[in-house]
């Protein structure tokens, strides 16, 4: 859109964050930290959505360190798991041990994604450069000289003009911004989607196995307290030839496959409460353009293998602040500038996401097509060293070249 309406109300900020997801919450934090005027444009009334990942890993809990966020980070509820053991037919193996690690956090912490925003968002209030405006959707970029200067946004008082040095899409994997953009998207692929629903939690000591696997069925059960979240792998496009086996049949596979869930199988009442995840692997080709940036699932959508892409769009965020802070100084940051982010990202999403389509390919798929399917000798070994389990527990927990806090903290008045 070039120029806009004389009439639209019009603010003026250094950077226009779209999308209160982990990556925009956690660059506005660390711009408004940093002394630079940001909004960050939230398009819902609040941060509450069913379906957000709630993994918090021990990288994103480094970050939380670094900047002093820790001890109060850790005192809003959640759940805390250091080994992931998985079931496959009557074979009990450790795949990985995040006990090993030396790191504040040796474990990955299940927290409400809505938690984690809100704890971001409260941390955020005190820095004057920094606003959150919530029910507020931007639906147009603003251009001029072939450049992106702003963003047009939609409000319950009306439309928005916000002028801008630099317009950041952390919009997520169906990023508007990103298509507004032309942004070119390449598509990787997977061969699976995720239903995912809750089963009610016996009282007392359950297991603590992490993934099931039996007679072509795979099934990760994330604990919550007082009730599994499952999260039930099918073939790609799949969801229509599960619902035409019926409800019962498959909560009777459920049953089968994770005994722990028999006596509150009954939750599951209807296909209502059986949620279609479509799983999808992509990253951009270029994340940048004049006055435009991508970051996290708007630049690179994630598998949910590994639980990794909250991580990974956290790691994002850092990386970006340090790169781009001291560049606002100079006006708007140029092209070369917001380039250095995905030279600094890039090897990371696609180390990450090889790894994620090797145990798609190899193993996920076997898994849900092969009725007698056998762990693998990696995993067999894996299982078997300790030493493999730590190192499993880095990939997951670590990740590929982690990011540290160096963007500036501004004197606050």
């Amino acid at each position: 859109m070039e120029g806009g309406s004389q009439s639209a109300e019009t603010i003026r900020v250094q950077c226009c964050v779209v999308g209160g997801g982990p990556a925009g919450m956690m660059l506005g934090y660390l711009l408004g930290r940093a002394g630079i005027k940001t909004v960050v444009l939230e398009k819902h009334a609040d941060f509450f959505r069913d379906f957000r990942g709630d993994t918090v890993h021990p990288s994103t809990m480094q970050v939380m360190q670094e900047l002093g966020l820790l001890d109060d980070f850790l005192k809003v509820p959640h759940d805390e798991i250091s080994r992931l053991n998985v079931e496959i037919g009557n074979t009990s193996l450790r795949l990985a041990d995040l006990s090993r690690l030396d790191t504040p956090c040796p474990f990955i912490a299940f927290m409400p994604q809505w938690d984690f925003l809100n704890f971001i968002d409260s941390q955020g209030k005190r820095f004057p450069h920094l606003e959150v405006r919530k029910t507020t959707e931007a639906v147009d970029l603003l251009r001029a000289n072939d450049r992106v200067t702003g963003v047009v946004a939609k409000t319950e008082q009306g439309e928005l003009h916000i002028s801008a040095d630099l317009v950041v899409a952390c919009d997520g994997r169906h990023s508007q911004m990103r298509e507004q953009a032309g942004m070119a998207v390449q598509d990787i692929g997977a061969p699976m989607d995720v239903l995912w629903f809750k089963v009610g939690k016996p009282k007392g000591p359950t297991d603590s196995v992490f993934g099931r696997i039996q007679a072509g069925q795979m099934m990760v059960m994330l604990d919550r307290t007082d009730y599994w979240q499952c999260a039930y792998v099918i073939a790609k496009n799949g969801y229509q030839a599960v619902k035409e086996g019926g409800l019962d049949k498959f909560r009777a596979n459920i049953v089968k496959l994770a005994p722990v869930t028999r006596d509150h199988i009954s939750d599951v009442k209807t296909w209502d409460d059986v949620k279609l995840l479509s799983v999808q692997i992509d990253r951009l080709t270029k994340w940048a353009k004049p006055g435009f940036l991508c970051i996290g699932d708007a630049a690179h959508a994630m598998s949910p293998v590994g639980g990794v892409g909250v991580n990974l769009a956290i790691q994002d965020a850092v990386a970006a602040a340090n790169l781009l802070c001291d560049k606002f100084g100079k006006g708007a940051p140029s092209l070369d500038d917001l380039s250095l982010v995905q030279a600094r990202r890039e090897f990371p999403v696609k180390a990450t996401q090889a790894i994620q389509v090797f145990v798609q390919n190899r193993l996920i798929n076997r898994a849900i097509t092969d009725r007698q399917f056998a762990p693998p000798f990696i995993m067999r070994l894996v299982g078997s060293l300790p030493w493999l389990q730590g190192l499993t527990a880095r990939t997951i927990g670590i990740g590929v070249r982690p990011e540290h806090v160096h963007s500036p903290e501004a004197k606050q008045a």
